[in-house]
């Protein structure tokens, strides 16, 4: 439904998968296979992959701890942003990268829950995108020694109010890695 013209086409956004992101992440393994599972899935149903990865002190770029894991390996024709602020439209070449292929419609996975993930979710949105937060495929760390919430209740909560975000002309919600279909584009 997304509000941009001429975008009928879906991609899967991995964003922030990174050695330093995910090294304490909450349920690592787990949303380390569903992220595996949908980056098989996207490509297997020729929908671009748009990898995202973000610098900062404690990533720098080309250090061992702003690596993408291992276990998630981008292709050299997938587009790669990089980022040095949460939300990955910021100063970023992520709307040229989208509108060159068409892209109206993301899929989000990755890290962290409560800041990339957050961000970008609502800068997508409020950029016209029709925005799928895939519910198991995100993650955070423990940051309850600040006032944070334990990290389940903040990827819960993030899920529970995604699930029912709304913008005119736009489409938003929450799926399970296991119910992502990616090759079922929205009309033109």
């Amino acid at each position: 439904m997304t509000t941009l013209t001429d975008r009928p086409h879906t991609a899967l956004l991995v964003i922030d998968v990174q050695n330093g992101v995910m090294e304490t992440a909450h349920d690592r393994e787990s949303v380390l296979a569903n992220l595996v599972t949908l980056v098989d899935k996207a490509r297997a149903a020729g929908t671009e992959v748009v990898w995202v990865q973000h610098s900062s002190d404690e990533l720098p770029r080309g250090s061992q701890t702003w690596e993408y894991v291992p276990e998630l390996v981008r292709r050299e024709a997938e587009p790669l942003v990089h980022k040095l602020y949460g939300d990955s439209f910021e100063d970023t070449d992520l709307e040229e990268v989208l509108a060159s292929r068409g892209i109206g419609s993301l899929v989000v996975a990755g890290a962290q829950t409560d800041a990339c993930i957050r961000s970008t979710l609502h800068g997508a949105l409020a950029r016209g995108y029709d925005v799928t937060l895939v519910s198991d495929a995100h993650s955070t760390e423990d940051l309850s020694a600040y006032g944070a919430p334990p990290p389940a209740q903040v990827i819960a909560h993030t899920n529970l109010y995604w699930k029912y975000q709304t913008a005119p002309g736009r489409t938003a919600g929450t799926v399970e890695t296991a119910e992502v279909e990616f090759g079922v584009e929205a009309p033109a």
